[in-house]
């Protein structure tokens, strides 16, 4: 591993984590894991397939029984431990994390509390997963439910948070007492294993926990179509959670699917202006611009565009971009190389269809490192109106009235978060019903913790994560009809 790597050596894992034990790959092939910031080879990792997903779920199944048998309190206690362990351990967490994923250390060390409260929020209701009496149909009739466990959960997380998309997916199924086998992103696998290695310090059973990383379509299609696993949740791009849909057609799997946004920005007349670029600051370049509910389309409203565009353009030239360890930085690299050639594309397109670009702040040499761009004269036919930029653009839309502003938010066939900022409290109730998305940020840019629902409407997914709904999805309903009373 380079130097610059984790001080806390037992948190490097870089072989599968199945059924309590640490395992090569069956063919003994491994995988590299690259620094974005330099291209250092940071370690070598076991690349798994079928027969390893296969040993996982088997793993998996094995330990459900006895897992859903425990106690929620029981069930709560592990999370609870699980929760501080995380903690005790952030710094090397979030050193791990900006390694292999380029976001600053102050923001991954953000990322690490965020996905430990997620942890802390199900190990609390797992206490609280009710049932109910209902109303009896005849006199010597009674009617309740009770809710348990789908069974064993296939999850699969992305690489722009690879810490707290998996701690958002493991809290609720282990809350709600199901096993887990995990596939993260093959970019960013470091942080995933390192939880798993922190879930067997706290003694969670053999089983209950497994994470195998390697090779994406052999794990993605055990996965899908064994019919041991009854749910699968995935966080990623709407195309492949498309396919995944399709894949688990078969066996009817339960599924969960928080998918690609195209978050809008709207900036009415009467908001305040220096609020809103802090919100835009927050929403549009936190990880360098990649996450699902960053702003993708700034519309401000024409009578303000110009002193808006001013305190922007003030903001984002304030940023410092470089290597994620370094002090002082505010934005690292993109995940890849691959993924700044796309962000490229996005403005040159738009620069070919009349947009003017305002350059940001200078950036170090280096395959993956993209410059914060401020867009103005962007227009509805460029790609960055209707497509997922994922990087650190920001495209400047105008429009004149409340209800052109809402049809060109409401104008893609995503659903995910949206974000306006305004002072009228009329217009903020009658523009947050108006938008089509799960999520709306009203005067604020920051929307996602624990205790709020997650996830979206329309092709940005199905189901939710986070607050007391995120249990739902990991829980069958049963009814109990006594007769004879």
């Amino acid at each position: 591993m380079a130097d610059d790597a984790s001080t806390n050596p037992g948190l490097l894992r870089t072989q599968a984590y199945i059924n309590g034990n640490w395992v090569d790959a069956v063919s003994g092939e491994t995988f590299n894991v690259d620094n974005p910031a330099n291209g250092d080879l940071i370690a070598e990792l076991a690349y798994c397939g079928t027969d390893e997903t296969t040993a996982a779920i088997e793993a998996a199944e094995a330990a459900q029984p006895a897992w859903a048998a425990k106690t929620p309190k029981e069930r709560a206690k592990y999370l609870r431990d699980l929760f501080n362990i995380m903690m005790e351990n952030q710094q090397e967490l979030a050193r791990i994390l900006t390694l292999e994923q380029g976001k600053p250390l102050a923001e991954a060390m953000g990322e690490i509390a965020y996905g430990a409260n997620y942890i802390e929020w199900f190990s609390e209701e797992a206490k609280r997963i009710y049932g109910e009496v209902l109303t009896q149909p005849t006199g010597e009739k009674r009617v309740m439910t009770i809710r348990q466990p789908v069974g064993v959960a296939a999850l699969i997380t992305p690489w722009n948070f690879p810490n707290a998309m998996l701690t958002r997916k493991i809290a609720p199924a282990l809350a709600a007492g199901c096993t887990v086998v995990c596939k993260p992103a093959s970019e960013t696998p470091l942080s995933a294993l390192a939880i798993a290695e922190l879930c067997d310090r706290v003694g969670i059973p053999p089983g209950v926990v497994n994470i195998v990383v390697g090779n994406t379509r052999e794990i993605g299609a055990e996965l899908t179509s064994n019919p041991i696993v009854k749910k699968l949740s995935f966080t990623g791009s709407t195309g492949i959670g498309k396919m995944l849909t399709e894949q688990c057609a078969s066996t009817l799997k339960r599924l969960s699917m928080e998918l690609g946004g195209n978050a809008p920005f709207i900036i009415f007349e009467d908001a305040d202006l220096d609020l809103a670029v802090k919100g835009v600051m927050a929403s549009k370049f936190r990880n360098a611009g990649q996450t699902c509910v960053c702003t993708n389309r700034i519309m401000v409203h024409e009578s303000v565009k110009d002193a808006f565009v001013e305190k922007l353009l003030v903001a984002t030239n304030a940023l410092r971009v470089g290597n994620g360890l370094d002090d002082g930085v505010d934005l690292g690299p993109l995940v890849s190389a691959k993924a700044k050639k796309t962000v490229d594309e996005f403005v040159d397109d738009a620069v070919a269809k009349g947009a003017k670009v305002h350059e940001g702040p200078a950036t170090p040499n280096g395959a993956c490192y993209s410059k914060p761009l401020v867009l103005t004269e962007a227009t509805r036919d460029m790609r960055v109106f209707s497509e997922e930029i994922f990087g650190p653009v920001a495209p400047v839309f105008t429009f004149k009235t409340d209800e052109e502003a809402i049809q060109m938010a409401n104008d893609t066939e995503f659903g995910l978060a949206s974000y306006f900022y305004s002072k009228d409290v009329s217009r903020c109730w009658k523009v947050a019903e108006a938008l089509e998305y799960g999520m709306v940020g009203i005067n604020e840019g920051i929307i996602s913790n624990e205790m709020a629902p997650f996830g979206g409407v329309k092709e940005s997914g199905q189901g939710r994560e986070g607050s007391h709904h995120g249990l739902d999805d990991y829980l069958e309903i049963k009814s109990l009809t006594f007769g004879a009373i």
